[in-house]
């Protein structure tokens, strides 16, 4: 390689170091400005994590604290008071001060499973759970037919959701007299192929109970008490 390429390359590397820098000095700040917000985002991200799982155990916390009181009443009212970190924990500590009061106070309580049936921003599931637990209470208040419709959409739904409708609408047709319609929901629930046994057990004893016979199939001997 002669000196004169050997000048011409080192010239050519020189602007090239030159407009690098200048590049750098004029765009430079965007690269740092990225960089920043980055490690920023990454900081608050760990930040919003960690908040969120010790409001979690603060919850927690909270909930076991206000079921170690004594009595059934302050039970509730403790959970009452607790602040929930979002839809899902506050549908969960309804549901469980709820459950404190369906002795004392089952309309109370069936309403407030109902608020929480109706909430929205709720889990799909606890919504169903605060319905189920709100027809089936003994002295909520409500009515045959508000229980009905209620249930309606469940019974219309599948798997076990739909089964557990079943049920509450044949013990509402036994509460209002409309006995072979009951029967036929049970013998139908009795024969599903999706029942569970606790299920077909408990359908069968109310069959027995109604006075008639359980309908005849595969393993309902097993479900069976002894005797019947």
């Amino acid at each position: 390689m002669s000196n004169t390429d050997s000048f011409i390359e080192e010239v050519t590397e020189e602007v090239r170091r030159d407009r690098l820098y200048a590049l750098m000095r004029r765009y430079g700040w965007i690269a740092v400005l990225a960089i920043l917000l980055l490690v920023g985002g990454a900081a608050w991200n760990e930040w919003r994590k960690a908040q969120a799982q010790a409001r979690a155990e603060a919850f927690g916390d909270a909930i076991l604290a206000a079921l170690a009181v004594p009595e059934s009443e302050g039970r509730a009212h403790a959970l009452d008071a607790i602040e929930a970190p979002g839809p899902g924990g506050a549908a969960v500590r309804d549901l469980l001060a709820a459950s404190e009061r369906t002795e004392s106070d089952p309309a109370g309580a069936a309403a407030q499973l109902l608020a929480v049936a109706d909430r929205t921003g709720v889990p799909p599931v606890y919504q169903q759970i605060a319905t189920l637990k709100a027809v089936a209470l003994p002295g909520s208040g409500l009515s045959a037919e508000e229980r009905r419709a209620r249930l309606a959409p469940f019974a219309a739904s599948t798997g076990l959701l739909r089964l557990l409708a079943e049920e509450q609408l044949a013990l509402i047709d036994i509460e209002t007299g409309a006995r072979e319609a009951a029967l036929d929901r049970l013998a139908a629930l009795a024969m599903d192929a999706e029942a569970t046994a606790a299920l077909r057990r408990r359908v069968t004893q109310v069959i027995v109970a109604l006075g008639e016979d359980p309908p005849e199939m595969r393993g309902l001997s097993d479900d069976l008490p002894a005797g019947q």
